[in-house]
């Protein structure tokens, strides 16, 4: 019998476009919460969905485990689940029901059931846990086995009330605490061995997920902060060092993913963590999210010494005037030169693009075109603008918004606001900015993208919305001239004119 039994919402067989990667991590938040709770004397048991059937697993979890408390404790390190998918709702709700027919009391932790605890708790929950959590989920626990009072726990919410009328109560926020006494991640609560076949039945060597910092102080208009908000804390670097070598020699990881929303913030803190990697002899090949602007010859210079093989850059644009609509507080040039020092360094710079944002017009789309064609990136996610709640462009859509809010899946790219063009049209730009940069790896021909960019061409005059809809924008004052090499001739003039984001 366990007293907390530990699980997550994310499925991997619900999601088409995942599947077909067939790059998954374990979900490295659950089992922070799981390591903690451990620690402090509980028994403890994780049911991971990540690759296991979540309706029937979870229900055979339940016989097995007979837990006191489910704890539905989402990975907040997970791109996905900060994506607030429909699909993980439906597990999640479907988990609580189940939970609460085995005789558990349950309790609810991530973005979705943070912005939308009314829902959470109306379908069966007993408590749902804001902001940061590992802290709010042990106390908690012990009040609800030891006899105390949860609704005194800065951090819990529960219903007060009955039916429709019933109201979410608080008793106060959690104050954010340092996170540098958490133990490691109890990856032995799950089956590691399943994620290594996964990875090799792709092909590819064998990855796995780590952090070395928590949160983003920067605050691009777009970016939902449910969990950390605008807070920032980094680890201990040689800590971190130190669990890089446990990954490999224990898990036997030959390659790492860290998992942080931006990683290099601070230069000092990491000369200092590539110093201790070289000194612990723990190199291992890993990628990483950062920002361009952070991306000094220096700092591009320490990462290699670490070991790192990718870096992904929020990109979103490569029009000025749609990156400071964002408040990305980022500059076209930066780009070029984090993309110039990491070329000289060997690694791969790949760049998230975003499409579709208010206000983006047609010479903004050529101009993240050829953005892309003058720096030819190693790869590109592209999505399209996705409103997330308590997020100032949100605000801004919210009356456009229908009864579709969330995507079903990360597949499900849709915009769901008066966007410039149709779905189809971004479409289109997305599949032929795939194909094109798919074209220049080595052994290619390139001559899989004119056709694409042909029905882009085709389609823009008879995708467009009149009713599209501008965003407050900031002075524009600075404007980047590119000169297009498209096969239907994108010039971008030097006044910024036009002469013609992530999957």
């Amino acid at each position: 019998m366990a007293d907390v039994l530990l699980t997550h919402s994310y499925h991997l067989p619900f999601d088409r476009k995942q599947v077909r990667k067939m790059e998954p991590y374990p979900p490295l938040g659950t089992l922070y919460a799981a390591a903690l709770l451990r620690a402090q004397g509980h028994s403890v048991a994780v049911f991971d969905t990540m690759l296991q059937e979540p309706q029937a697993g979870f229900r055979e979890a339940l016989r097995e485990h007979c837990p006191r408390i489910v704890a539905i404790y989402e990975d907040d390190f997970n791109f996905l689940t900060k994506m607030c998918l429909t699909r993980m709702r439906d597990v999640a709700w479907g988990m609580i029901e189940a939970a609460r027919h085995a005789g558990a009391r349950v309790v609810v932790h991530g973005s979705d059931a943070t912005d939308h605890a009314v829902e959470y708790l109306r379908n069966g929950c007993d408590y749902v846990l804001e902001g940061e959590a590992e802290y709010s989920l042990l106390e908690l626990v012990n009040a609800m086995i030891g006899g105390g009072d949860p609704t005194t726990i800065p951090g819990v919410k529960w219903l007060n009330g009955s039916g429709r009328q019933a109201s979410v109560e608080m008793c106060a926020h959690r104050t954010v605490r340092g996170r540098g006494d958490l133990p490691v991640p109890a990856r032995d609560l799950i089956d590691v061995a399943s994620y290594r076949s996964a990875w090799k039945s792709a092909g590819r060597p064998f990855s796995l997920n780590l952090i070395a910092s928590r949160g983003c102080p920067f605050r691009c208009n777009w970016c939902a902060k449910p969990i950390f908000g605008d807070a920032f804390q980094l680890r201990d670097a040689r800590e971190v060092a130190l669990e890089m070598k446990l990954l490999k020699e224990t898990y036997g990881a030959e390659h790492l993913w860290f998992a942080d929303d931006i990683f290099g913030l601070n230069r000092h803190w990491l000369l200092e963590f590539a110093r201790y990697v070289e000194e612990e002899d723990c190199p291992v090949p890993f990628k990483i999210q950062a920002r361009a602007d952070l991306l000094t010859e220096e700092s591009v210079h320490a990462l290699k010494r670490a070991g790192c093989a990718e870096v992904w850059m929020g990109v979103e644009s490569g029009s000025q005037k749609v990156l400071d609509t964002m408040e990305k507080g980022l500059l076209v040039e930066e780009v070029i030169v984090a993309r110039d020092h990491l070329k000289r360094e060997g690694i791969r710079a790949c760049y998230f693009l975003q499409l579709g944002y208010p206000g983006e017009r047609w010479e903004d789309l050529q101009k993240t075109i050829a953005l892309v064609r003058e720096t030819r990136p190693d790869d590109v996610g592209v999505s399209f603008s996705y409103p997330l709640p308590n997020t100032r462009f949100y605000a801004k859509v919210k009356q456009q918004l229908g009864a579709k809010q969330n995507w079903s899946d990360s597949e499900d790219l849709c915009v769901m606001f008066k966007g410039a063009y149709s779905d189809r049209m971004y479409r289109a730009v997305r599949d032929a900015l795939h194909a094109e940069v798919e074209s220049w790896k080595p052994g290619l021909t390139g001559e899989l993208h004119p056709d694409l960019w042909k029905e882009v061409e085709a389609l823009e005059p008879i995708c467009r919305n009149p009713d599209a809809m501008e965003f407050s924008e900031v002075a524009v004052q600075r404007e980047f001239p590119i000169i297009s090499n498209s096969p239907f001739d994108f010039r971008v003039a030097q006044t910024g004119t036009a002469g013609g984001g992530h999957d």
